[in-house]
């Protein structure tokens, strides 16, 4: 693995950096497919699908962070990457994002809503026996860590070989409380701007269907997520939300490899979450954590400038089953990327 040499050492630059540098997906090279998945009844998610000139090695569905979507330029990067390096790229929008609202019928997304992502999964592996690989940023690497602990040993089942969570608030509870810490009102205001705009638009389609009229109350996240998420899914509360959508609360039960990159300054995520034990315990988990990096930011002084999408490529290409990586041995299905905490 190459060294991450960051060219911000300040993490609220290298934060701001990685969501404004420019990048470049190359449709033109590889041209993009647009596909709604039904996912649950009345409920349609959108993918943005690209694909090498030959057979793909694998899959690789990408899956973005709060308030984000297809377009968010690390998706971007990461699968003209992938796409070099001859896997199949798929760009997901979670339910209602990437201009599909009137696609979600009566709901919006969350933090830990697995279930449209396995079955898009699962409606791309029909007739196709290559493997998946999934990788979330943010908020997605919640998503796509706790459908792993879900899944456990029936992940390889579903076809999902290994996954990847890049800057991931496994805490939800924790990251919520540091979202809101003094040095962090930019972002704070600017999710919560994002998140309340999304209500009014669910509105506008669905009137009645959410209390509009305690926006003004709605402060913080945790005020959004207790008048508005929580009771939408059956939570309750806030704090009863956090608690049982929080990918930490899975993490022993993974049995796929899980590939985990924080930057120990991430503004946005306490490091001291991944002191979590299932890190000492579980040997399918491997983080790797730079000093620097800010959250999903990780711009390299040199080449290769998105540093955390060389990362995946090359784990990927570790991670590949023995049966499809040329190999001999078609029944020795084990994984080389296993290992302990990297720092």
């Amino acid at each position: 693995m190459i060294p991450f040499r960051p060219f911000f050492r300040n993490p609220h630059l290298a934060t701001i950096a990685g969501n404004y540098w420019r990048r470049n997906p190359d449709p033109t090279r590889f041209p993009v497919a647009a596909r709604l998945f039904d996912t649950a009844p009345g409920v349609r998610v959108l993918v943005h699908s690209q694909r090498p000139a030959q057979r793909p090695k694998a899959h690789a569905i990408i899956v973005h962070g709060l308030e984000g979507s297809s377009s968010a330029g690390y998706a971007c990067s990461l699968a003209r990457a992938l796409l070099e390096a001859g896997f199949a790229a798929h760009r997901f929008n979670m339910r209602s994002c990437g201009g599909t609202e009137q696609y979600s019928g009566r709901t919006l997304y969350h933090s830990g809503q697995t279930g449209d992502l396995r079955e898009v999964v699962r409606q791309i592996r029909v007739g196709d026996d290559i493997p998946f690989f999934i990788i979330g940023f943010s908020l997605g690497g919640n998503v796509v860590l706790k459908l792993a602990g879900e899944l456990g040993d029936g992940a390889p089942r579903e076809g999902i070989e290994a996954v990847c969570a890049v800057s991931a608030p496994i805490d939800l509870a924790a990251c919520v409380r540091q979202l809101h810490r003094p040095g962090n009102w930019l972002y704070a205001n600017r999710f919560l701007q994002r998140l309340k705009e999304r209500i009014r638009a669910k509105e506008r389609l669905a009137p009645g269907l959410f209390p509009v009229d305690r926006l003004p109350e709605v402060r913080t996240i945790q005020d959004f997520d207790d008048v508005f998420t929580a009771p939408a899914f059956g939570f309750g509360t806030a704090d009863n939300y956090y608690a049982t959508q929080s990918s930490a609360g899975f993490l022993e039960r993974v049995r796929i490899p899980a590939l985990l990159v924080q930057a120990k300054d991430d503004p946005l995520i306490p490091f001291e979450v991944f002191g979590h034990p299932a890190f000492a315990t579980n040997p399918f988990l491997r983080l790797v954590a730079p000093e620097c990096g800010g959250h999903v930011g990780f711009i390299a002084r040199g080449k290769p400038r998105f540093w955390v999408d060389r990362v995946i490529v090359e784990w990927m290409e570790g991670a590949m089953p023995k049966r499809h990586a040329g190999e001999q041995r078609p029944d020795q299905l084990r994984y080389r990327l296993q290992g302990p905490l990297i720092t």
